[in-house]
């Protein structure tokens, strides 16, 4: 799985987590390299990885691209290291699994 190779590297795995933080508005590439202390070029690179790997979406606003997490792609890799949870009593994986419930608070 793509998803995990991209995010085994530490400046992806830092990108990924800073575009989840920024919530569905996204970040730009340029305050992710910023915010990373890398060069734009770099930033680049490894958001492509991230984009290829189905781990986040970009959009165009104006001269910026923003970056924001896509949250399908994330529930599938979460899926694919539950997909075999206990034993095949899924019941027994509540507690684990509500863990991973977003602890964000509702939009007004």
């Amino acid at each position: 799985m793509s998803a995990f190779a991209s995010l085994a590297h530490p400046k992806r795995l830092e990108a990924f987590r800073l575009i989840v933080a920024s919530g569905p508005d996204g970040m730009s590439s340029g305050a992710l390299a910023r915010k990373m202390g890398l060069r734009p070029s770099t930033m680049s690179v490894n958001l492509v990885h991230l984009t290829k790997a189905g781990l986040v979406l970009s959009s165009r606003a104006g001269k910026e691209v923003l970056y924001r997490a896509d949250l399908d792609g994330a529930r599938d890799l979460i899926g694919f290291l539950f997909v075999d949870c206990c034993g095949g009593h899924p019941e027994a994986c509540g507690p684990w699994l509500s863990k991973l419930a977003p602890r964000c608070e509702p939009l007004e």
